[in-house]
Protein backbone atom coordinates (compact mmCIF):
# COMPACT_ATOMS: atom_id res chain seq x y z
CA UNK A 1 0.00 0.00 0.00
CA UNK A 2 1.11 3.53 -1.26
CA UNK A 3 1.98 5.88 1.72
CA UNK A 4 0.45 9.76 1.20
CA UNK A 5 2.29 12.86 0.78
CA UNK A 6 3.40 14.22 4.12
CA UNK A 7 2.27 17.85 4.89
CA UNK A 8 1.27 17.72 8.69
CA UNK A 9 3.59 16.89 11.27
CA UNK A 10 2.52 15.55 15.06
CA UNK A 11 4.94 14.95 17.57
CA UNK A 12 3.68 13.59 20.79
CA UNK A 13 5.31 14.42 24.08
CA UNK A 14 6.53 18.04 24.47
CA UNK A 15 9.77 17.34 26.92
CA UNK A 16 13.18 18.04 25.31
CA UNK A 17 13.33 15.74 22.81
CA UNK A 18 9.56 16.51 21.51
CA UNK A 19 9.75 20.02 21.43
CA UNK A 20 13.61 19.63 19.52
CA UNK A 21 12.11 17.41 16.79
CA UNK A 22 8.88 19.23 16.62
CA UNK A 23 11.23 22.81 16.03
CA UNK A 24 13.22 20.84 13.55
CA UNK A 25 10.14 19.68 11.17
CA UNK A 26 9.14 23.71 11.27
CA UNK A 27 12.42 24.95 11.33
CA UNK A 28 14.44 22.96 8.63
CA UNK A 29 10.70 21.66 7.08
CA UNK A 30 9.87 25.63 6.75
CA UNK A 31 10.18 25.62 2.66
CA UNK A 32 8.01 22.32 2.66
CA UNK A 33 5.11 23.84 4.62
CA UNK A 34 5.00 21.56 6.86
CA UNK A 35 2.49 22.01 9.45
CA UNK A 36 3.75 20.81 12.98
CA UNK A 37 1.60 20.07 15.81
CA UNK A 38 3.64 19.75 19.31
CA UNK A 39 1.38 17.71 21.70
CA UNK A 40 1.09 17.29 25.48
CA UNK A 41 -1.52 15.96 27.61
CA UNK A 42 -0.35 17.98 30.58
CA UNK A 43 -0.92 21.83 30.24
CA UNK A 44 2.44 22.73 32.27
CA UNK A 45 4.48 20.81 29.60
CA UNK A 46 2.57 23.06 26.83
CA UNK A 47 3.30 26.12 28.68
CA UNK A 48 6.80 25.40 28.53
CA UNK A 49 7.36 24.35 25.20
CA UNK A 50 5.77 27.70 23.71
CA UNK A 51 7.74 29.67 26.08
CA UNK A 52 11.27 27.58 24.89
CA UNK A 53 9.96 27.30 21.32
CA UNK A 54 9.08 31.95 21.41
CA UNK A 55 12.65 32.09 22.94
CA UNK A 56 14.62 29.71 20.79
CA UNK A 57 13.42 31.48 17.38
CA UNK A 58 14.08 34.64 19.10
CA UNK A 59 18.05 33.55 19.89
CA UNK A 60 18.01 32.73 15.90
CA UNK A 61 16.66 35.70 14.42
CA UNK A 62 19.39 37.88 16.82
CA UNK A 63 22.03 35.68 15.82
CA UNK A 64 21.05 36.54 12.31
CA UNK A 65 20.41 32.27 11.09
CA UNK A 66 17.18 33.37 10.09
CA UNK A 67 15.10 36.58 9.01
CA UNK A 68 12.24 37.41 11.09
CA UNK A 69 9.73 36.63 8.47
CA UNK A 70 11.02 33.08 8.76
CA UNK A 71 10.42 33.18 12.52
CA UNK A 72 6.98 34.19 11.88
CA UNK A 73 6.11 31.61 9.37
CA UNK A 74 7.87 28.89 11.47
CA UNK A 75 5.68 29.87 14.41
CA UNK A 76 2.88 30.15 12.17
CA UNK A 77 3.81 26.58 11.34
CA UNK A 78 4.38 24.97 14.80
CA UNK A 79 0.93 24.27 16.83
CA UNK A 80 1.80 23.55 20.52
CA UNK A 81 -1.27 22.05 21.83
CA UNK A 82 -3.05 19.32 24.95
CA UNK A 83 -5.35 18.32 22.08
CA UNK A 84 -3.73 15.28 21.25
CA UNK A 85 -6.74 13.78 19.21
CA UNK A 86 -7.31 16.59 16.86
CA UNK A 87 -3.93 16.50 15.83
CA UNK A 88 -3.61 12.82 15.46
CA UNK A 89 -6.50 13.02 13.17
CA UNK A 90 -4.69 15.55 11.07
CA UNK A 91 -1.57 13.57 10.88
CA UNK A 92 0.18 12.15 8.13
CA UNK A 93 3.45 11.46 10.21
CA UNK A 94 2.91 11.03 14.23
CA UNK A 95 6.45 10.99 16.30
CA UNK A 96 5.64 9.34 19.44
CA UNK A 97 8.36 11.25 22.35
CA UNK A 98 6.56 10.39 25.70
CA UNK A 99 8.19 8.75 28.85
CA UNK A 100 10.35 5.70 28.16
CA UNK A 101 7.63 3.01 29.49
CA UNK A 102 6.42 0.29 27.46
CA UNK A 103 2.81 0.43 28.76
CA UNK A 104 2.87 4.12 28.11
CA UNK A 105 4.11 3.86 24.83
CA UNK A 106 1.19 1.36 23.87
CA UNK A 107 -1.27 2.95 25.28
CA UNK A 108 -0.64 6.40 23.00
CA UNK A 109 0.18 4.89 19.90
CA UNK A 110 -2.79 2.15 20.16
CA UNK A 111 -5.07 5.42 21.03
CA UNK A 112 -3.41 7.89 18.36
CA UNK A 113 -3.62 4.59 15.54
CA UNK A 114 -7.53 4.84 15.98
CA UNK A 115 -7.97 7.95 15.34
CA UNK A 116 -5.47 8.65 12.38
CA UNK A 117 -5.89 7.47 8.81
CA UNK A 118 -4.64 4.18 7.62
CA UNK A 119 -1.82 5.51 6.00
CA UNK A 120 -0.51 7.66 7.85
CA UNK A 121 3.19 6.46 9.56
CA UNK A 122 3.50 5.74 13.40
CA UNK A 123 7.13 6.63 14.85
CA UNK A 124 8.57 5.58 18.00
CA UNK A 125 11.21 8.16 19.12
CA UNK A 126 12.65 5.18 21.65
CA UNK A 127 16.15 3.95 21.16
CA UNK A 128 15.17 1.09 24.02
CA UNK A 129 11.82 0.04 23.02
CA UNK A 130 11.53 -1.78 19.27
CA UNK A 131 8.64 -1.35 17.86
CA UNK A 132 7.58 -4.94 17.78
CA UNK A 133 6.99 -4.40 21.19
CA UNK A 134 4.09 -1.82 20.44
CA UNK A 135 2.88 -3.63 16.93
CA UNK A 136 0.05 -5.62 18.75
CA UNK A 137 -1.59 -2.40 20.48
CA UNK A 138 -1.59 -0.15 16.59
CA UNK A 139 -4.28 -0.95 13.98
CA UNK A 140 -2.49 -1.34 10.54
CA UNK A 141 1.10 -2.33 12.48
CA UNK A 142 2.90 -1.62 8.89
CA UNK A 143 3.04 1.66 9.42
CA UNK A 144 4.62 1.41 12.69
CA UNK A 145 8.79 2.31 13.40
CA UNK A 146 11.03 3.14 15.54
CA UNK A 147 11.93 6.92 14.49
CA UNK A 148 15.24 7.62 16.76
CA UNK A 149 16.08 11.15 16.77
CA UNK A 150 19.60 11.79 18.49
CA UNK A 151 19.78 14.17 21.25
CA UNK A 152 20.18 17.20 20.83
CA UNK A 153 17.98 16.61 18.09
CA UNK A 154 18.38 20.38 16.40
CA UNK A 155 22.23 19.54 16.38
CA UNK A 156 22.62 16.20 15.34
CA UNK A 157 21.67 14.61 11.72
CA UNK A 158 21.08 11.33 12.23
CA UNK A 159 17.67 9.49 12.56
CA UNK A 160 17.65 5.61 12.47
CA UNK A 161 14.13 4.14 11.07
CA UNK A 162 14.33 0.42 12.60
CA UNK A 163 11.98 -1.55 10.39
CA UNK A 164 10.25 -3.86 12.64
CA UNK A 165 8.94 -7.11 10.93
CA UNK A 166 5.85 -6.12 10.70
CA UNK A 167 7.10 -3.02 9.01
CA UNK A 168 6.75 -2.00 5.41
CA UNK A 169 9.12 -1.21 2.85
CA UNK A 170 6.61 1.52 1.94
CA UNK A 171 6.25 3.05 5.49
CA UNK A 172 10.31 3.39 5.21
CA UNK A 173 10.68 4.72 2.06
CA UNK A 174 7.96 7.80 3.30
CA UNK A 175 9.34 7.93 6.42
CA UNK A 176 13.20 8.58 4.98
CA UNK A 177 12.09 10.94 2.29
CA UNK A 178 9.90 13.03 5.01
CA UNK A 179 13.68 12.82 7.31
CA UNK A 180 15.52 13.83 4.47
CA UNK A 181 13.53 16.93 3.78
CA UNK A 182 14.05 18.35 7.26
CA UNK A 183 17.85 18.42 6.81
CA UNK A 184 18.13 14.89 8.69
CA UNK A 185 20.42 11.72 7.41
CA UNK A 186 18.66 8.64 7.90
CA UNK A 187 19.71 5.32 7.95
CA UNK A 188 17.39 1.99 7.77
CA UNK A 189 18.63 -0.33 10.23
CA UNK A 190 16.82 -3.94 8.60
CA UNK A 191 16.76 -5.71 11.93
CA UNK A 192 15.14 -5.01 15.09
CA UNK A 193 18.28 -4.98 18.38
CA UNK A 194 18.49 -3.58 21.31
CA UNK A 195 20.65 -0.44 21.16
CA UNK A 196 20.35 -0.05 17.38
CA UNK A 197 23.23 1.13 15.64
CA UNK A 198 25.01 4.58 16.57
CA UNK A 199 24.43 3.19 20.38
CA UNK A 200 26.15 -0.19 19.69
CA UNK A 201 28.96 0.70 18.18
CA UNK A 202 29.15 4.03 21.05
CA UNK A 203 28.77 0.58 23.44
CA UNK A 204 31.51 -1.53 22.05
CA UNK A 205 34.11 1.35 22.02
CA UNK A 206 33.17 1.94 25.53
CA UNK A 207 33.73 -1.57 26.47
CA UNK A 208 36.74 -1.53 24.98
CA UNK A 209 37.99 1.59 26.70
CA UNK A 210 36.99 0.24 29.97
CA UNK A 211 38.53 -3.34 29.38
CA UNK A 212 42.33 -1.06 28.57
CA UNK A 213 41.94 0.93 31.93
CA UNK A 214 41.27 -2.18 33.79
CA UNK A 215 44.06 -4.10 32.51
CA UNK A 216 46.31 -1.19 33.35
CA UNK A 217 47.24 -0.44 29.72
CA UNK A 218 46.43 3.32 29.70
CA UNK A 219 45.11 5.92 31.66
CA UNK A 220 41.56 7.51 31.71
CA UNK A 221 42.96 10.70 30.39
CA UNK A 222 45.05 8.65 27.42
CA UNK A 223 42.62 6.30 26.39
CA UNK A 224 40.09 9.54 25.89
CA UNK A 225 43.19 11.32 24.44
CA UNK A 226 43.74 8.41 21.45
CA UNK A 227 39.97 8.66 20.62
CA UNK A 228 40.01 12.39 20.34
CA UNK A 229 42.91 12.92 18.22
CA UNK A 230 43.32 9.66 16.71
CA UNK A 231 40.51 8.87 15.89
CA UNK A 232 38.94 12.29 15.83
CA UNK A 233 36.14 11.12 18.16
CA UNK A 234 34.22 14.71 19.25
CA UNK A 235 34.96 13.54 22.81
CA UNK A 236 36.71 10.44 24.39
CA UNK A 237 34.41 7.07 25.52
CA UNK A 238 35.04 8.37 29.19
CA UNK A 239 34.00 11.76 28.81
CA UNK A 240 30.96 11.08 26.74
CA UNK A 241 29.91 8.58 29.66
CA UNK A 242 30.30 10.90 32.44
CA UNK A 243 28.37 13.50 30.26
CA UNK A 244 25.36 11.58 29.75
CA UNK A 245 26.17 9.68 33.25
CA UNK A 246 27.33 6.53 34.12
CA UNK A 247 24.07 5.64 36.24
CA UNK A 248 22.29 5.26 32.56
CA UNK A 249 25.35 3.60 31.44
CA UNK A 250 24.76 0.96 34.48
CA UNK A 251 21.05 1.06 33.78
CA UNK A 252 21.06 0.63 29.60
CA UNK A 253 23.40 -2.14 30.04
CA UNK A 254 21.85 -4.26 32.53
CA UNK A 255 18.73 -3.89 30.61
CA UNK A 256 20.46 -5.35 27.99
CA UNK A 257 21.56 -7.95 29.37
CA UNK A 258 18.99 -9.00 30.66
CA UNK A 259 17.36 -8.95 27.26
CA UNK A 260 19.95 -10.88 25.21
CA UNK A 261 21.81 -12.69 28.17
CA UNK A 262 25.35 -12.14 26.44
CA UNK A 263 28.14 -11.56 28.82
CA UNK A 264 29.54 -9.08 26.87
CA UNK A 265 26.09 -6.91 27.20
CA UNK A 266 27.05 -6.95 31.40
CA UNK A 267 28.51 -3.62 32.27
CA UNK A 268 31.99 -3.35 32.99
CA UNK A 269 32.77 -3.91 36.57
CA UNK A 270 34.29 -0.30 36.96
CA UNK A 271 30.82 0.80 35.71
CA UNK A 272 29.83 -1.24 38.33
CA UNK A 273 32.09 -0.13 40.96
CA UNK A 274 31.76 3.98 40.19
CA UNK A 275 27.54 3.07 39.96
CA UNK A 276 28.12 1.55 43.89
CA UNK A 277 29.73 4.81 44.49
CA UNK A 278 27.49 6.81 43.41
CA UNK A 279 30.16 8.51 41.31
CA UNK A 280 27.89 9.00 38.40
CA UNK A 281 29.92 11.94 35.92
CA UNK A 282 29.14 15.78 35.76
CA UNK A 283 25.69 15.24 37.29
CA UNK A 284 27.54 14.30 40.75
CA UNK A 285 30.73 16.27 40.56
CA UNK A 286 32.86 13.18 39.96
CA UNK A 287 33.19 10.45 37.54
CA UNK A 288 36.18 9.06 35.73
CA UNK A 289 37.21 12.69 36.16
CA UNK A 290 36.45 15.08 38.99
CA UNK A 291 34.26 17.98 37.90
CA UNK A 292 34.18 19.41 41.86
CA UNK A 293 36.62 21.93 41.20
CA UNK A 294 35.83 23.05 37.75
Amino acid sequence: MGMKQIKTVAVIGAGAMGQQIAMSAALYGRNCGYRVFLCDSFPAAVEKAAKWAKEYLEGRVAKQRITQEEADTVAENLIITQDIDHAAAQADIVIEAVIEKLEVKREVLGHISRLCAADTILGTNSSNIVSSKLADAVEDPYRLMNIHFFNPALVMQLVELVKGPHTSQEAIDAAGMFIRSIGKSPIVIRKEIPGFVANRINAAVANEACSLLEKGVASVEDIDTACEKGLNYPMGPFRLMDLTGIDVNYYVRCDRYADTGDERDKPSPLVVEKFKKGEFGRKTGKGWYDYSTK
